[in-house]
């Protein structure tokens, strides 16, 4: 089950990063995201209600640190995509929002199968493969040094948040019910709007299109709310190498939907992907 509720996370991230890029295409992202985590934030809240829970303080403090962690992630995610460094920021950030919770699980004491292993090893050039991006420059252009170490620097801050994300609600237990996670997505919205001000962006959704992104955030809140249940189902390493191939159903919905062609590492990541999800089933 954990195994279902982590590919399905996977897959909601997706899909919910497709229609944020969507609306992207005609808004600025920045209240494209402001827009996504609001509509997320109610939405858990409402099923929040619903579900019983007693969460500690612990609980709590763990659901502030991911909420820390993605709007960090968000923030400097969408500042690597609109300075044009997509093809850096996107698996740079990818592989680091797998990294974390794995290294944190190993830490934690779990134990996993060398199939496991295999099939995390074998994630990591996949997630990295499916993320990349064919940008095309103008004829005789090079791309100067200082934009390729600013993309490894969003990258990596940007997976690092990512990352605390997945590790932080890796520690909130069943017993807590979904406030955490709705205090978790209730953080994130500011933590976007204080980047975005420190970085001279307009966040306000003052065009309509903006509020098209409304329809991310169920898929958001429901990949989030199932990365949680799969953590307290089973592995904390497993759930965050599977939930981060989501890469992946973004690059798929892209070919099928805008008949985007999908360029030959994607099509080896998506391979390795493939692979990677058998062995950690199969383990």
């Amino acid at each position: 089950m954990a195994i279902l509720l982590a590919l399905f996370s996977a897959f909601a991230y997706g899909l919910s990063d497709f229609v944020g890029g969507l609306v992207s295409r005609r808004v600025s992202a920045w209240p494209v995201a402001v827009v996504g985590q609001l509509s997320a934030t109610a939405c858990t809240a409402a099923v929040a209600l619903m579900v019983e829970g007693s969460p500690t303080s612990a609980d709590l403090a763990w659901a502030l640190l991911a909420g820390i962690g993605s709007g960090v992630g968000t923030g400097f995610l969408y500042r690597g995509f609109a300075a044009g460094r997509m093809s850096v920021v996107a698996p740079v950030s990818a592989v680091g929002a797998a990294v974390v919770p794995v290294v944190v699980g190993a830490v934690g004491g779990e134990r996993l199968s060398l199939v496991v292993w295999t099939g995390i090893v074998v994630a990591l050039p996949g997630i990295w493969l499916v993320s990349s991006t064919t940008e095309e420059l103008p004829d005789g252009a090079a791309k100067p040094r200082a934009s390729l170490a600013e993309g490894v620097l969003d990258g990596v801050l940007a997976g690092l948040g990512f990352g605390v994300l997945f590790a932080a609600l890796g520690q909130v237990p069943e017993e807590a019910g979904l406030w955490p996670l709705a205090l978790a997505q209730a953080v994130s919205l500011p933590a976007v709007i204080v980047l975005a001000v420190s970085l001279g962006a307009a966040w306000v959704p003052r065009r309509r299109q903006a509020w098209w992104a409304l329809l991310a955030g169920p898929l958001g809140a429901s990949a989030t709310g199932a990365f949680l249940l799969a953590t307290q189902s089973g592995y904390l390493t497993v759930a965050g190498i599977l939930a981060s191939l989501y890469p992946a159903s973004t690059v798929l919905l892209a070919a099928l939907v805008l008949h985007e062609k999908v360029h030959r590492a994607q099509g080896v990541g998506l391979g390795l992907c493939a692979l990677a999800i058998a062995l950690v089933a199969g383990g």
